[in-house]
Order: structure tokens, then C-alpha cells, then sequence
């Protein structure tokens, strides 16, 4: 189960909480109507999110963190090294948007008995693909949430099922968020993706 910080069903929680794997982003704010239990942190590990997620102490005494048996990193050093003279040319104001904090994010998590992940720029690179073949739209990078859920249809072994709830598919404007509805529909439509029910009256942020 992969929970987005959209909008949550109301009345999933314990489903949810069910599930074998459930994974949540950044600060957990799905917690509550999105269910309790936390196995995994995804977290966006560049820029201004993974400085203060690794620079306050607040974030790894936090009730998901602190339930979390992994943090995963979403983005891939070199891919972003690699990026960085582009988005540095077209989107100055993001100038710290490539600076890796996926050293201390590790480090955290040996201090804390967590395992350590960082997803592997395969998964970045082949979104690039999918994405700019939906849209013509100009974008920085993937979401967070569309590299996790695409990071673990690629870990599958036959008899899984992934689930997700809490994506609006909105938010900041450096991501191709159009593109990923679009992708996520058409890996629903194929049923290698399932949502749960739409309808709710809750929302944790500004979205997943």
C-alpha cells in the first residue's frame, strides 16, 4: 500500500493499516485517516526537503519515521548531478534543488536500525520516457510518489498486488503531474495498479 499526502478515502484506515507493506512520503501527514502503521519513508533526499528532514531532530522522532523498519531515497545522486547545469540554466531559483542528502539519510538510518534504499536512476530515466510520450508538458523531475510506485511494480513477484490511496495528482509546478495521472490511469486500466475508492472529505496537503 503507497500513501500519497492527497486525499484519503474516508473509512480506508483500516485497510490500509492491513496491508502487508505500507509506505508514506516525507513527513507522514497521511497519518491518521490514512491509517497508523508506516514500514517504509520515502523521502525526496535533495534540496530543501532533505536538508531539514536530516538537519532536525524532530523528523526522526516522529511517529511514522520513528515505526519505519526503512527510508528509501527517491532520487538518484548522480541522475541529479547530472541534471543540475539544466535546472540550474532554466529554473535558477532552485539553486540548492540537486544538493544530495542521501549520505545523512543513510546514516540516520543506521543510527536508528532502519535500512537504507536509494531507487535506482533506471526507474527515473524510464518515467522520462513514459512521461514525454503522454505530454509535450516541460517538467523538472517525477514525483516522488509516481518513482515509488513505479520502484515497486518493477519489485512484483507473481501473487502481488500494489495498491495506492492519497494521490491528487497536484502540487508543485516541477513536477509533470497531467503526464502522471495519465500514467497511473493507464497502469490501473492494465491492472497492474489498483486504487482505492475516490470519494473523501479528507486532505493531509497540498498532494502526492
Amino acid at each position: 500500500m503507497i500513501v500519497g499526502n492527497g486525499e484519503v478515502p474516508e473509512g480506508v484506515a483500516d485497510v490500509i493499516d492491513r496491508a502487508d507493506i505500507v509506505i508514506r512520503f516525507n513527513h507522514c501527514r497521511s497519518l491518521g485517516a490514512g491509517g497508523r502503521r508506516t514500514d517504509v519513508v520515502a523521502v525526496c533526499n535533495t534540496g530543501r526537503p532533505g536538508r531539514e528532514m536530516t538537519q532536525e531532530r524532530h523528523w526522526r522522532e516522529s511517529p511514522g519515521v520513528m515505526s519505519a523498519t526503512a527510508i528509501w531515497c527517491v532520487r538518484d545522486p548522480a541522475k541529479f548531478t547530472e541534471m543540475e547545469p539544466d535546472i540550474r540554466r532554466d529554473r535558477p531559483e532552485l539553486e540548492d534543488f540537486c544538493v544530495d542528502y542521501s549520505v545523512s539519510f543513510s546514516a540516520i538510518a543506521a543510527e536508528t536500525g532502519k535500512t537504507h534504499l536509494i531507487i535506482d536512476r533506471q526507474v527515473h530515466d524510464r518515467l522520462d520516457d513514459q512521461l514525454r510520450s503522454l505530454s509535450s508538458q516541460n517538467y523538472v523531475c517525477p514525483s516522488s510518489g509516481l518513482v515509488t510506485i513505479c520502484h515497486m511494480l518493477d519489485s512484483m513477484v507473481e501473487g502481488d498486488e500494489v495498491s495506492i490511496a492519497g494521490f491528487g495528482h497536484q502540487g508543485w509546478d516541477g513536477h509533470p503531474f497531467i503526464a502522471e495521472k495519465q500514467l497511473v490511469d493507464l497502469l490501473v486500466g492494465q491492472g497492474r495498479l489498483r486504487r482505492l475508492p475516490s470519494v473523501s472529505k479528507f486532505s493531509v496537503s497540498e498532494g502526492a
